[in-house]
């Protein structure tokens, strides 16, 4: 894969953009009851999607590939989507926003450590972890409007994992080829210790959705395997096992 087929990318977040129009916004007017629990991690999660994404579009803007730079624009645009359709959700069951969280600012200073390569990286640990979250939120609850959001969350995040992917690939292919197989191992590393904090940080909401602690922990490490193979060595259907 090479940096110059991200014209296509461009083209399916434009697509989805204009399919997300036509299907409008879901029915808010149903509300929503949930848990205390379940509630209190949609909070969290909402203020990980927010943002404007500026670090992200200037780097990507410096990689010097203009169609990659407005493929990151539309997947911002994307993520920016998400935290809305979450806040909307929270005020559908009458539950405020939270102004900010540490998990949130830990990534978001990591992420802004280095260079794109680094800034993919810890992006890709949040969106690995959020396949597993959302496919819980989707399907751990019997409130028709929850599972309507999560649902079209998921389906975005499981496009943006192998837009990542992609662009990890031509990074890494920047690297010694010795080098390539550590930094992935590392980024599992990572991963681990991210899905175990938000494992402890969520396990009460986790638990309401019909999943215990380890086995989302162990469902993300498996799930990355599928990245790690498609970010080292590309295949057509690397993607079919994420999430």
């Amino acid at each position: 894969m090479h940096t110059d087929g991200f014209a296509k990318w461009t083209r399916r977040f434009e697509d989805e953009r204009e399919r997300r129009r036509a299907q409008g916004d879901p029915d808010w007017g149903r509300g929503a009851t949930l848990h205390p629990a379940v509630w209190a991690g949609i909070q969290r999660f909402q203020v990980g999607e927010d943002g404007d994404g500026a670090n992200l579009v200037s780097k990507a803007d410096q990689a010097g590939d203009a169609d990659y730079g407005q493929a990151v624009r539309l997947f911002v645009a994307e993520e920016q989507n998400h935290a809305r359709l979450l806040a909307r959700l929270l005020a559908a069951g009458g539950v405020p926003t939270l102004t900010g969280h540490w998990s949130d600012t830990v990534f978001v200073r990591l992420r802004r450590l280095m260079g794109l390569r680094m800034e993919l990286l810890v992006l890709m640990i949040a969106e690995v972890v959020a396949l597993r979250y959302y496919r819980a939120l989707r399907d751990g609850t019997d409130d028709a409007l929850t599972t309507e959001v999560a649902g079209r969350i998921l389906s975005d995040e499981e496009r943006h994992v192998p837009f990542h992917c992609e662009r990890l690939h031509a990074s890494l292919a920047e690297l010694p080829h010795a080098v390539r197989r550590p930094v992935m191992a590392v980024w599992r590393l990572l991963l681990l210790a991210a899905s175990l904090v938000v494992a402890a940080d969520h396990g009460r909401a986790l638990r309401r959705l019909g999943v215990g602690r380890l086995r989302f922990v162990g469902d993300v490490m498996a799930s990355s395997r599928a990245v790690v193979s498609a970010v080292l060595v590309p295949r057509p259907d690397a993607w079919t096992n994420v999430g």
